[in-house]
């Protein structure tokens, strides 16, 4: 398929050394690549006096019009490529293979089916993948994606509706498993209710987080899947139980953080009978020999294979304060090293919070990666929030360049003052509405650009420099709930 790609003089030389060889280049007579019009493109044509036999034109992807006429005129289709430069060696590689668009720039559409791509391999893998153990139809360890248990501190003691609304945000974002936490204060009654309460919201797996043997008892009667934790302190007493129930356990190393002591306990459980076994070799902070823990789950990878492990990512994310983002993609990509097939996370901590959905998309990551033998890239999803995979173009400074300053002056709108403040999705932690009071009305929406047109179209804005403070003000909102961060107006983001 012969190609041709339309540009502007400032993009030139960044177009030439993105296509190399894969394509022809026309440069119209503009500067700016996206102010091409069809009469510019045409002229260009001519005036470089090309034969008529391509098959595709490529157009920048910020350029707008109707190029139809354009497309008649010289015997080919013309359709939108990327919206930079440096995006034209990969979406070339998909001409003759896809469709591209008139009205979508190609980096935009090749991002979907990319992205479409990926989910639906991940999905097959997921559901041929053999794995040793199966919780309600949840597939742990084997072939099978890494799977994300969340945590609910304190879940044991909460009322029914806390209970329901902590897990169905906690599946919204992306958990597996859901972990009731206990209490030192934690009765055995309280055990059993909170399993019953969260077997009847969820389909989803449900573990007991205590070494306490009578919460064990009640939990596991009340039916939970999976108990958190086992070990010489409880094996004893706990183990039978767990054992006849025919349930799930993670057993984890004795006080002495051996690994000769999880060996010890593993043997013990399985002596008693039990038969769903996951091993916590237990991940260790950093500043409290992070690296011997890992190496004591290298270890134990290497001499049971065929045990699942559990990989208490949490121990690392709540003694930090860094953002969780990075933290979470190494320690999944580590965890897929040595055998990890539960990722352990209680996003208790505010810094914290989000874990969840970036331990489940560094999950589906660390699947595609061994899926096709490479590292964690190009695979069509990322965890890329704050930096970008690749730069738009710098732009030098222009001469004579006039210095801003901050006005001096400030008078109030005639129109009123209006407040601004989000309103955050609890159940998704992404998201949510901005709203903007006026005394004349209360706008809610869910972009800046919505909220500060309907404040236009509704008069409530009557000055220049109050529609620039606003709009500053609901950019900001915006982004607040775009990374699940607190906002006040007024206040530096």
């Amino acid at each position: 398929m012969k190609v041709l790609i339309a540009t502007g003089r400032l993009a030139e030389n960044t177009v030439r050394k993105a296509v190399g060889e894969k394509a022809d280049v026309l440069v119209a007579d503009i500067d700016i690549a996206a102010f091409i019009t069809p009469k510019k493109l045409i002229k260009a044509f001519q005036e470089a006096g090309l034969s008529k036999d391509y098959d595709l034109i490529l157009l920048p992807g910020l350029v707008a019009g109707d190029f139809s006429k354009a497309s008649e005129e010289l015997g080919c289709k013309i359709r939108l490529g990327p919206k930079h430069a440096y995006d034209l060696g990969f979406v070339l590689q998909f001409v003759g293979e896809i469709e591209f668009s008139e009205k979508v720039p190609a980096c935009e559409l090749l991002a979907d089916v990319r992205k479409e791509m990926a989910l639906e391999l991940i999905k097959k893998n997921e559901e041929e993948a053999l794995s040793p153990l199966t919780l309600r139809g949840v597939k742990i360890g084997g072939k099978a994606r890494m799977k994300v248990m969340g945590e609910i501190v304190g879940a044991m003691e909460m009322d029914a509706p806390e209970l329901q609304a902590k897990i169905e945000a906690f599946i919204a974002r992306g958990a597996d498993i859901i972990d009731l936490g206990a209490t030192l204060n934690t009765s055995p009654m309280q055990a059993k209710r909170a399993v019953s309460i969260a077997k009847s919201f969820t389909e989803a797996p449900i573990s007991i987080d205590t070494l306490d043997p009578e919460l064990i008892k009640e939990g596991v009667e009340a039916g939970a899947d999976l108990v958190l934790s086992l070990n010489s302190t409880n094996l004893e007493t706990a183990g039978p139980i767990v054992a006849r129930a025919g349930i799930a356990a993670v057993i984890i190393l004795d006080e002495d953080r051996s690994l000769e002591s999880l060996i010890k306990n593993v043997e013990t459980a399985r002596r008693l009978g039990i038969e769903k076994i996951i091993a916590d070799p237990v991940l260790d902070p950093v500043g409290h020999n992070i690296t011997e823990s890992i190496v004591r789950y290298y270890k134990f990878h290497r001499m049971y294979p065929e045990i699942p492990v559990f990989l208490g990512v949490g121990n690392v994310t709540e003694l930090m304060d860094v953002d969780t983002i990075g933290v979470n993609a190494t320690l999944c990509g580590i965890g897929a090293e040595v055998g990890a097939s539960i990722l352990f996370t209680p996003e208790f901590s505010d810094k914290a919070q989000g874990s969840i959905r970036e331990l489940k998309r560094a999950s589906e990551m660390m699947m595609l990666s061994s899926i096709r033998e490479s590292s964690p890239k190009d695979l069509g999803i990322d965890l890329l929030c704050i930096k970008e995979k690749r730069r738009r173009p710098d732009f030098p400074l222009p001469e004579n360049a006039i210095r801003a300053r901050l006005s001096k002056g400030w008078r109030i709108d005639p129109a009123g003052p209006i407040r601004i403040r989000i309103v955050p999705d609890s159940i998704s932690g992404r998201g949510g509405l901005i709203v903007a009071e006026h005394e004349k009305a209360s706008i809610v929406g869910k972009s800046a650009r919505e909220v500060m047109d309907t404040l236009l179209e509704l008069e409530l804005v009557s000055r220049l420099d109050h529609a620039a403070y606003i709009g500053r003000e609901l950019e900001k909102a915006e982004l607040a709930l775009q990374f699940n961060r607190s906002y006040a107006q007024d206040d530096v983001f």
